[in-house]
């Protein structure tokens, strides 16, 4: 059984596993699930080759429910992708599921049960607008399902400030978001911005209020920025700088081994 490990013991890089329409989803392509899963399994072994700590494995539908549910299909799908990953990486790869935008129950499933040991909340407190509706979290029901179902050895990074999530009404700092988020059950939270002085910020006001937990950065995050940046954090997502061809390409392993470096430099 995998287990994440490395969560707050030391930096993790956590690539970006950008995955193409899944069946039971509106833009399916009929006959595109074994390329998506082949790209997707030679894009994890591209992170565990270079040195990376693990993989999300992201859905990427273009129009998705802002409801806690996900089509069987689709749960199906992403069971087959992670367990594949699983196959061909080595115990210590962390292997982390989002099926947005908040599918909470079905991201814990899938990862409990075909070898996942994260998943990454879009919204675990509070609520947040998108261009799809309002996204309003249901941490109750979320954790009584975690319960259920036994996995408290999946881990729950929550987003509290991020391209993901931002925190709609009256206005709530970010540190608050972060430690309701903890309150609730997440184990770690993700935060960024564009701007990076604005993330350091985040990253600084979190530390005050809720020592110990753990920051992982929300993107926003290359080879450029990465050693200011994971000075702060306790890790990152990474996405873009790590694909060919830009985003949602095939991931390239020396592009990982570069990134790697520059963060376990950090930890020299």
């Amino acid at each position: 059984m995998r287990e994440f490990a490395t969560l707050g013991k030391r930096k993790v890089v956590l690539g970006m596993i950008h995955l193409q329409p899944l069946p039971g989803t509106l833009f399916y392509k009929d006959g595109s699930f074994p390329q998506t899963l082949e790209l997707a399994v030679q894009s994890a072994r591209a992170l565990y080759d270079g040195g990376a700590d693990g993989c999300l494995v992201q859905t990427v539908e273009r129009i998705y429910s802002v409801k806690d549910e996900s089509d069987p299909a689709r749960t199906t799908a992403m069971g087959l992708i992670v367990h594949a990953i699983a196959q061909v990486t080595g115990d210590e790869f962390q292997i982390g599921v989002q099926l947005m935008r908040n599918a909470l129950k079905a991201s814990l499933a899938v990862a409990k049960v075909a070898g996942g040991t994260f998943i990454r909340a879009g919204a675990v407190v509070g609520q947040t607008l998108t261009a799809h509706g309002l996204v309003e979290a249901n941490p109750l029901e979320v954790m009584e399902y975690r319960r259920k179902i036994n996995a408290w050895d999946v881990k729950v990074i929550g987003e509290v400030d991020s391209m993901h999530f931002k925190w709609f009404g009256e206005a709530k700092p970010t540190a608050e978001v972060a430690r309701s988020a903890k309150h609730v059950g997440a184990d770690a939270v993700s935060l960024g911005s564009p701007d990076e002085g604005q993330t350091l910020e985040m990253i600084t006001s979190v530390r005050q209020a809720v020592p110990g937990l753990p920051i992982i950065l929300a993107g926003y995050t290359n080879h450029e920025n990465a050693a200011r940046l994971l000075a702060a954090a306790d890790g990152a997502f990474v996405g873009t700088c790590l694909e060919r061809g830009g985003w949602g390409g095939q991931i390239d392993v020396e592009r990982v081994k570069a990134y790697v470096d520059i963060v376990r430099g950090l930890e020299q």
